[in-house]
């Protein structure tokens, strides 16, 4: 079967650049309108890698969606970090005095707020995905309708972006993680980092006698997210992501954690995206 590379969101999203940027141009891609129906497309076989947004240097982690990967014993095989630009655009033939409502998700709306506070005669409607509404724009000859989108949209659907990057925040930055149900094949010469979890005891200093195997092991932790485990209430399973140099050091820790965590798993291993 060929590579089928799902997305949550439609063509023209954010997570078709990472995926196009990943994989290539010439990739079958499957929409997924919820992370969801991501993850059960993957399970069924109809895609063999999944995009999924983990965390976002605005809105924080994506917590769901660690929750989904443990799950379902997914596994990570890369990573990429993504710059979020957003632009206002439209169908041809039109400027943004034209535009009488923006289309969008709550979020990228939430985002942009400054930008249309210039612009109230513009009414703004929550909508399911910001590529999809592009796509929607363009099918249906939408006159007066706006999407706030990545270019990649515009240039996909052939729509005149009437703004560019009118996020109030500039540096904002999305990671995503490249998922399988397989254990990847990644070879140790390209792994340089590890997504774990671990469940601890209530015994005082545990967590920190963990971070000091990390630190001891030469371990770098780049991200900790605690996660309540639903079926005892009032513990925590924690998520970490730890780049390091040499993989011997990685392994000598994975080791020295199996034993003193009550439950261990390794969620991916793989080549760090920070440039």
């Amino acid at each position: 079967m060929n590579k089928v590379i799902a997305i949550q969101g439609a063509e023209g999203s954010n997570h078709h650049k990472v995926a196009r940027d990943f994989y290539g141009e010439t990739i079958q891609l499957k929409e997924c309108m919820s992370f969801d129906v991501l993850v059960d497309s993957l399970l069924e076989g109809s895609a063999t890698y999944g995009v999924m947004a983990l965390e976002n240097t605005i809105a924080g982690s994506i917590i769901p969606n660690y929750a989904l990967i443990d799950k379902h014993n997914l596994h990570i095989t890369g990573e990429e970090y993504l710059n979020i630009h957003h632009h206002l655009m439209g169908l041809k033939g039109q400027n943004i005095n034209d535009i009488k409502e923006v289309w969008s998700h709550p979020m990228a709306l939430l985002q942009c707020k400054e930008f249309f506070k210039k612009h109230p005669q513009i009414k703004l409607v929550e909508d399911v995905d910001t590529a999809e509404v592009a796509k929607r724009i363009s099918k249906e000859n939408l006159v007066g309708i706006a999407a706030i989108a990545p270019k990649i949209a515009a240039e996909i659907f052939d729509l005149t972006i009437f703004e560019d990057e009118i996020q109030t925040i500039k540096d904002n930055a999305t990671r995503f993680v490249i998922v399988q149900t397989h254990e990847p094949t990644n070879g140790i010469d390209q792994i340089n980092k590890a997504s774990l979890k671990f469940q601890l005891n209530h015994k005082r200093g545990s967590l920190a006698a963990i971070l000091n195997v990390l630190s001891d092991c030469k371990m770098s932790l780049t991200k900790i997210q605690s996660l309540p485990v639903i079926e005892t209430p009032w513990k925590y399973s924690f998520f970490v992501d730890v780049t390091f140099y040499a993989f011997e050091d990685y392994k000598k820790a994975v080791t020295i954690i199996e034993i003193m965590a009550e439950e261990f798993k390794v969620l991916g291993t793989y080549k760090n995206g920070r440039k």
